[in-house]
């Protein structure tokens, strides 16, 4: 194993926050004197059938354990998502049934073993252990945590002050995940910011059974295309792993140079010395950012197809914008700032469309893309502080220019 300095400088790549980074560097340490690697934990609610890149910052963070000599295990959470994390979420979130659960659960499975090595990932499912508890066991269970620590939870406190109701079942969610690091004996629990809450119940739970508290390891929750909101196949800004490699690319293209630093920071597999010789570059005018944005499409398409679907993306891309027939004069539109406005509202404002409803039939009927996509939506968040191409049917452009 690599020395702990050289470790933690590969964990600590994109991370948050390491709850507690001396006692984590002292578990480093005596894994190397032991030839014991760590145990790594990172679950997943199979609540949809694809992922989206921003699932994948855990599961790259999880196949950069694996490099170093750890042991991963991909947790899926087949009897939590049957109940739902209420991570985040205003409302009781609707429950699935196992069979969902599981039929999603197979999905996820191909996908993730496009960053996680087959070989050295070891796949558990939580309803091993959470079928075989007695009802007895689950009041025990229960009888480890208060609720005024539940209560806590910054996601209840907003509900509780705006007399929205909790259900009593969404307070075992945490007890669950927290019950899941003591039956793996959890070295290691990987989780974004917002599951902070969470991985805190798994190092009190532990401490209550004997064992030694899990390290947490945060990481930031990835924005979606529009650059503010997080990633979310429910917002229509999120680009995921079973996209197409066209697709794929435009999305990438799509993002603000800004945002494509922390996509590379994230999701790519480039060194830290080369990304930032990248960023100087950019900076000082000797690199195009838009160069840099289509070397990391290409290395992201590349990842979920193959080399070959990637250079055809490229060319496609490079078709519309370099090749393809465009007006010697395009309209231009100045940006709006980093508010989003819906796609509708900005083919009117922009003159595009004469109506709100003509720009909006327009992008029902499919006749709408940005910059080679097209946007079924009407409602598709645009950000005003990114360059882009807009098309209406056949002959009608408009370019946004950020300023």
């Amino acid at each position: 194993m690599r020395p702990v300095n050289e470790q933690i400088e590969i964990i600590k790549r994109g991370t948050v926050e390491i709850i507690d980074e001396k006692d984590f560097s002292q578990r480093l340490q005596k894994s190397i004197e032991t030839g014991k690697p760590l145990r790594i934990k990172a679950g997943f609610d199979p609540t949809a059938p694809d992922l989206h890149l921003g699932h994948t910052v855990l599961l790259h963070k999880m196949r950069h354990f694996q490099e170093l000599g750890h042991e991963v295990v991909f947790l899926v959470g087949d009897f939590t998502g049957i109940i739902g994390d209420p991570t985040g979420k205003s409302e009781t979130r609707k429950s699935l049934t196992p069979e969902e659960v599981s039929e999603n659960a197979k999905t996820y499975l191909k996908q993730v073993y496009k960053i996680l090595d087959r070989e050295k990932t070891t796949v558990m499912f939580n309803s091993e252990w959470m079928n075989k508890l007695t009802p007895v066991d689950f009041i025990n269970l229960a009888a480890k945590y208060t609720l005024a620590r539940m209560i806590e939870r910054d996601d209840f406190q907003k509900r509780l002050a705006q007399n929205l109701p909790i259900s009593l079942h969404e307070l075992l969610y945490p007890l669950i995940q927290g019950y899941d690091s003591v039956a793996m004996r959890a070295d290691v629990e990987l989780g974004g910011t917002d599951q902070k809450f969470n991985l805190l119940v798994g190092r009190d739970l532990q401490r209550a059974h004997g064992q030694t508290p899990q390290n947490i390891l945060t990481m930031p929750l990835l924005e979606g295309t529009d650059g503010v909101q997080k990633m979310s196949k429910s917002l229509n800004n999120s680009i995921g792993v079973l996209d197409s490699g066209t697709e794929m690319f435009g999305k990438i293209m799509s993002i603000s140079d800004d945002l494509m630093w922390r996509y590379y920071e994230l999701l790519s597999d480039i060194s830290a010395e080369e990304l930032t010789k990248l960023k100087e570059e950019a900076s000082s005018g000797a690199l195009n950012p838009k160069l840099a944005k289509v070397r990391l499409g290409r290395e992201l398409v590349t990842r979920y197809h193959s080399e070959e679907v990637a250079d055809k993306a490229v060319q496609e891309f490079e078709n519309v914008f370099k090749k393809k027939e465009l007006p010697d004069e395009i309209p231009e539109f100045p940006g709006w700032g980093s508010e989003t406005w819906p796609v509708w509202k900005v083919l009117k404002e922009g003159g595009l469309c004469p109506t709100t409803s003509d720009a909006r039939r327009m992008v029902r009927q499919g006749a709408v893309s940005i910059d080679g996509e097209k946007i079924a939506d009407e409602n598709h968040p645009l950000s005003g502080d990114r360059d882009c191409l807009i098309k209406v049917g056949k002959k009608r452009f408009l370019k946004i220019t950020a300023g």
